[in-house]
């Protein structure tokens, strides 16, 4: 769309919708998605650009040009459009929504909803499944050292295809009459007494709704929190993980990756009894940086197009706390900016051989190293001075027993990048059909919360659509107007 274009769009922006969504990640285009089939007035908001402007600088330069807001985090798409773009067709990878529907069958029938919009939009027909005897050797092999693999079916849309289906997906929802708000913070709720009435901009304009969805994304969680303390919504706090992004040759990993594509391993560490997992596996692909606020944080994205010589995932350690301290956010946060500055701004990168020898990392060593790093934009050094003792050490257990699942995984050439942080802010308290102690804001999604990956995501949004039409008692049966397509 042309800054033209982007004008027009702007300009015909009403002062008041039957529902105002914020967020045009998987949460809230679900949401619109559905609320359209109901005929509302819907208004998205996004901070990011649109699909099709959206891109990393990095592709270019290899450095960070610490753009405001990040391309990669923000945007219509949200932050899961440059990530490996692999769908997991689980209820309880990425969220419980079995605890949020309070029944099992739904959930999965969530999950079955998201995946027929993802295959209407040109997700790819063929899925990667869980059965046959390579899943039962491989949950074999990880129950043999006390680990566990899950199975899960998986369809793998590809960092480089997701911005195509998206603008598809965003399109379908204009042509519905569903308006799109780009390059705009929403600054503040609009709450009168305990009741939503809309929202206010950064630039102080006020848009009126008879329903607000909360579905900011994770690049939103810090905001959610602050609305949180404002309004005084009702919310609690979660755990949170914290790790490092892991790259090895893909020869290491093509055995695992060829059966699932995206791996799950759990683990229990012997020392600690952490809970430490493999997340977001990138299958031949890229490590990549992400920009917050005030400190950096890793990632990974793997192409359909495109391939490197290695393979990345994220390697994690979820961190719950009590008293005196149940902030897991604030907590997290402290470690990312103390590994930023460790790293002077760009992310830490350390050789598994040095971590265990108890020395950093340097330039010579990597030059000489066996995987050659992906992303170049980073800091030879030393995680332990970034991360704490505890982590660090449930990091080299877990590794050391993943490697025992797959051999050659903890090996001295092996590349970690920290911080890897995965922020799943406040979790807002709410009802059966995604309604918050405010009335007429409902919340959805990453940054609620809610939900930890793409599918779930989508599937909050879904019931939290279903949650406004119920209310607004428009007596549309969704399900069967998504039957029509």
């Amino acid at each position: 769309m042309s800054n033209e274009g982007r004008a027009v769009e702007k300009e015909k922006i009403k002062s008041a919708y039957d529902v105002v969504i914020i967020g045009a990640g998987p949460a809230g285009m679900f949401a619109a998605y559905e609320l359209a089939a109901g005929k509302m007035e819907i208004l998205v908001i996004d901070m990011g650009r649109d699909i099709d402007k959206r891109s990393c600088p990095m592709k270019a330069l290899s450095y960070c040009k610490h753009c405001a807001p990040c391309e990669i985090m923000c945007g219509v798409g949200g932050c899961g459009t440059f990530s490996d773009g692999t769908l997991n067709l689980r209820p309880d990878i990425g969220g419980d929504l079995a605890a949020l529907t309070g029944d099992q069958t739904e959930a999965w029938e969530l999950v079955d909803r998201v995946d027929k919009v993802f295959l209407k939009f040109g997700a790819p027909q063929t899925a990667l499944l869980t059965e046959g005897p390579e899943v039962e050797e491989l949950k074999r092999r990880a129950a043999s050292v006390g680990a566990r693999f899950i199975e899960i079916k998986q369809r793998h849309i590809g960092s480089d295809n997701a911005p195509a289906l998206i603008g598809r997906f965003k399109q379908d929802l204009v042509d519905k009459g569903v308006d799109f708000l780009i390059e705009t913070e929403v600054h503040d709720l609009l709450i009168e007494g305990k009741e939503c009435k809309g929202v206010i901009l950064s630039g102080g304009r006020v848009i009126r709704a008879n329903y607000v969805l909360l579905s900011p994304g994770r690049r939103g969680c810090n905001w959610v929190s602050e609305m949180i303390e404002k309004h005084d919504l009702k919310a609690r706090y979660g755990g949170i993980d914290i790790g490092v992004r892991v790259e090895v040759p893909a020869i290491i990993m093509d055995p695992v990756t060829k059966i699932n594509r995206d791996p799950k391993f759990h683990i229990q560490s012997r020392r600690y009894d952490d809970f430490v997992r493999t997340f977001c596996t990138n299958r031949r692909g890229f490590v990549v940086k992400e920009e917050y606020e005030d400190f950096i944080a890793t990632n990974g994205h793997s192409m359909a197009n495109k391939e490197s010589e290695n393979t990345n995932f994220a390697f994690l350690v979820r961190i719950e706390l009590t008293e005196p301290m149940e902030n897991t956010t604030k907590y997290a946060r402290s470690i990312a900016k103390l590994a930023t500055t460790i790293g002077g701004g760009k992310p830490v990168l350390q050789r598994m051989g040095d971590l265990r020898r108890g020395r950093r990392s340097t330039k010579e060593r990597l030059a000489r190293n066996l995987v050659i790093n992906t992303l170049k934009d980073v800091t030879p050094g030393d995680i332990s001075m970034a991360l704490p003792h505890r982590i660090v050490m449930d990091i080299i257990e877990g590794l050391e027993t993943l490697n025992e699942i797959i051999p050659g995984v903890a090996s001295d050439s092996t590349l970690l990048y920290a911080p890897e942080v995965k922020f799943y802010a406040m979790h807002l308290d709410v009802d059966r059909h995604m309604e918050t102690s405010i009335k007429n804001l409902f919340a959805a999604g990453d940054g609620a919360g809610l939900s930890r990956d793409i599918v779930n995501a989508a599937a909050t949004g879904i019931m939290a659509a279903e949650g406004i039409m119920k209310k607004a008692g428009k007596g549309q049966d969704i399900q069967e107007e998504e039957n029509r397509f």
